[in-house]
């Protein structure tokens, strides 16, 4: 770790971590609490995912949409018209859109194969905006002058990365430039995000091998075909599921690269000493 001690933290003048955990526990709001505090670079991977990698797919896919209207079919082949994705650190619904849900086309589904195409987008996307963190730490301080830097990474990072191989190229790029916290979450928590999502379930990035199982269990437990499968249905079934599948990666990746706190810790945060403090309690617990 680039901070081996809690003193060592607490004595650097440049400090840089990554967030990591569920969506939902709170890694948005400490970021956001960063930058509003000044002095710090927010550097959102799944903004970056939704515009540098997958704007254009994004957009496209608006745009294809839009055809099937007469009126602005017409409007777009005579370039009278400009859609673009208006994507922003606070909502990223454009990119959830995009990526959909498999099932039923009647109920907004994806065919599947369309859907494991979006996923593998996805998938490169999110690696290479990984991998674009030290540029960005680098920008951020010789551009804007930000003595500090916070990764806010997506909750899929731990799918994208083998965390018990140490050759990982993902991990060992994120870990050699910031400190990896897991913003780790109770029973409690899962059960009120379970609910959360069952209420508004939406699009997410699955790892490939646990997709491909999910799928093909869910279609023999409901006795479903591809276009009948409701879309809503299949990702709130695989929801917990896919938590489940998640919690043993994050722990790995905080045990072989990084530190913890718990997602109770975090929603006491008010400010940027209390953040400091909180992560030199977690380092010294590291090292205890």
């Amino acid at each position: 770790m680039i901070y081996p001690t809690a003193a060592d933290w607490l004595a650097c003048r440049d400090k840089r971590v990554l967030l990591f955990g569920m969506s939902g526990l709170g890694k948005t709001h400490v970021a956001s609490l960063l930058r509003g505090a000044g002095g710090w670079f927010h550097y959102s991977v799944d903004y970056r995912i939704g515009t540098r990698y997958m704007g254009e797919l994004i957009a496209d896919n608006f745009k294809r949409e839009a055809m099937k209207v007469p009126l602005l079919r017409e409007l777009l082949m005579s370039d009278s018209v400009c859609i673009s994705s208006n994507i922003t650190f606070d909502n990223l619904a454009p990119l959830s859109t995009y990526l959909g849900k498999p099932g039923d086309a009647a109920r907004g589904g994806l065919p599947f194969a369309e859907y494991r195409k979006r996923q593998d987008q996805h998938r490169a996307a999110e690696i290479a905006a990984l991998l674009d963190t030290p540029h960005f730490i680098e920008r951020a301080g010789e551009i804007y002058g930000y003595p500090h830097f916070v990764c806010d990474s997506g909750g899929s990072i731990c799918e994208v990365v083998a965390p018990e191989n140490p050759e990982d190229p993902v991990m060992r790029a994120l870990a050699g430039n910031l400190l990896l916290v897991w913003i780790e979450g109770s029973d409690a928590h899962t059960a009120e995000l379970v609910r959360r999502f069952d209420r508004a379930p939406k699009p997410m990035y699955y790892q490939p091998d646990f997709l491909a199982a999910a799928w093909a269990a869910y279609l023999e437990e409901t006795g479903g075909t591809e276009a009948t499968v409701d879309p809503d249905a299949f990702v709130r079934w695989t929801y917990a599921r896919a938590l489940a599948h998640r919690q043993p990666r994050y722990a790995a990746m905080a045990r072989h690269w990084g530190v913890t706190v718990t997602a109770d810790e975090v929603a006491q945060l008010r400010d940027i000493a209390g953040f400091e403090a909180l992560i030199a309690r977690a380092l010294d617990r590291a090292g205890a």
